[in-house]
């Protein structure tokens, strides 16, 4: 029977989105467009010339609100490339994968560049202890599965981000429940 067994039974990944997403890139493009309006309406109380095609910001006055308008707007730009290289580095972005064959779960997730880009961690089926599902409803709905360990850990296995459908996130935590042989608890 164990020959029958396809590979995807063997063993099985599931995906995480990382900051990848079409509202991501939808509020880093406002966010950079307003910096930019801003910056540009200060420069031009500064320089007395209008920089914008839209308004005519020559009659605002350098001190104070010119000031204030270029402060805005570099605040607003850099938070705006800040988002930028968030989405183009694709923070977040992961795999949960779990093998019988190996008798390991590996968890992947991409970070910020430097020391520490990636993070994987590996644990042997020995130190699983269940699978917990969180659920929290109301205004800022919350749905995750944790891995929780024999030590008090828990591991998140869900991304953030926008809820998971509530029959997705429970048939996922029954499925890893029966696969990984460990009892599912709830939250």
């Amino acid at each position: 029977m164990n020959s029958q067994l396809t590979q995807q039974e063997v063993s099985f990944c599931s995906y995480i989105k990382g900051s990848r997403r079409l509202s991501n890139i939808f509020w880093a493009l406002i966010v950079s467009a307003g910096g930019l309006g801003f910056f540009l309406s200060g420069l031009s109380s500064f320089f007395n010339t209008n920089l914008l095609l839209f308004s005519d910001s020559t009659n605002i006055s350098f001190i104070p609100q010119g000031i204030v308008l270029v402060f805005y707007g570099t605040v607003g730009s850099i938070l705006g490339i800040f988002l930028c290289l968030t989405i183009w580095w694709d923070v977040g972005f992961g795999y949960n994968e779990y093998s019988k064959e190996k008798q390991k779960v590996t968890i992947y997730r991409k970070g910020f560049p430097g020391k520490n880009q990636e993070l994987s961690l590996e644990f042997n089926f020995q130190e699983l202890k269940s699978i917990k599902l969180f659920l929290r409803d109301g205004l800022n709905p919350k749905r995750q599965l944790f891995l929780c360990l024999i030590d008090n850990r828990e591991i998140p296995l869900t991304g953030s981000g926008q809820p998971i459908a509530l029959n997705e996130i429970e048939t996922e935590a029954l499925k890893l429940a029966r696969y990984l042989n460990i009892y599912l608890e709830t939250d």
